[in-house]
């Protein structure tokens, strides 16, 4: 198959900064030190399980937050004259328009000892800790990610031809059974792409464990990130594995999706 002149830069790009770089740690994954095919890496990178079914457990609470949030925020947005979506969208993205790390830090600000949130609890006679817990990291994780569920669900919400709700509503049915039977699957969608979106960067992030968790609640981003430069094979495995497990989730959640458009 002929190549167009336009596509040639875009592969060029994901041959050298994407298959390039899932061919090495390949490579690493699978040998040792001196370069001789083992399974050592994947050995070392299991003493990492705890830590990893841990980050998937974040990533999970932390996606089913955001969808909850999102979804009535989404149908709320595309109920919405066209000006009045443009401007919720913009306020929306305003976040994401500033560096993630500053972001993180702003969170460090608000959540420390005697910080804006804790010194008005205190006055209100309650006194708790906010920062160093898998608390914060999750609060940290759904601020950072729930735009990317919000847009995705206000995209396909935007596209429902609401007619079908007045005609759902006309025939009886309640404002539970038109949303569970109308709008639900019609933003199943929106759904598969925003979880997607909060999943996989959830479960893969670093950096806001550092900033926001103890010591106990560090996550595999952040392991690979240590390890990665002390030893690339090890890194490399679990990164192998993370990468894997993420792939399954992907498989699983679009089967669902499928047999819920089916269903329809």
């Amino acid at each position: 198959m002929k190549l167009k002149r336009p596509s040639i830069p875009y592969i060029a790009w994901m041959l050298v900064f994407t298959l390039v770089p899932i061919v090495l740690i390949f490579s690493y994954s699978f040998t040792d030190r001196s370069g001789q095919l083992s399974l050592e890496a994947f050995s070392n990178a299991l003493g990492y399980k705890d830590v990893f079914l841990r980050s998937l457990w974040i990533a999970f609470i932390s996606t089913l937050i955001c969808l909850l949030l999102a979804y009535p925020v989404a149908f709320f947005m595309s109920r919405q004259k066209k000006s009045t979506q443009n401007f919720l969208t913009m306020l929306i993205m305003i976040p994401m328009w500033m560096n993630f790390l500053l972001r993180i830090y702003a969170w460090v600000t608000l959540l420390q000892n005697n910080g804006p949130i804790d010194t008005m609890l205190s006055f209100l006679g309650i006194h708790t800790q906010l920062l160093g817990n898998q608390n914060a990291v999750i609060l940290g994780m759904v601020y950072e990610y729930l735009p990317f569920m919000v847009l995705p669900l206000y995209t396909v919400m935007s596209k429902i031809d609401f007619r079908l709700i007045e005609a759902a509503s006309d025939l009886g049915a309640n404002k539970a059974g038109v949303m569970r039977k109308v709008v639900f699957p019609l933003s199943l969608p929106g759904i598969i792409s925003g979880v997607t979106m909060v999943f996989v960067p959830s479960a893969s992030t670093f950096l806001v464990a550092q900033y926001l968790g103890g010591t106990n609640d560090i996550m595999i981003g952040d392991v690979i990130d240590k390890i990665f430069w002390s030893d690339n094979h090890t890194g490399s495995a679990i990164a192998l594995i993370l990468m894997a497990a993420i792939f399954i989730f992907l498989i699983i959640l679009n089967f669902f999706g499928d047999e819920e458009a089916i269903a329809a």
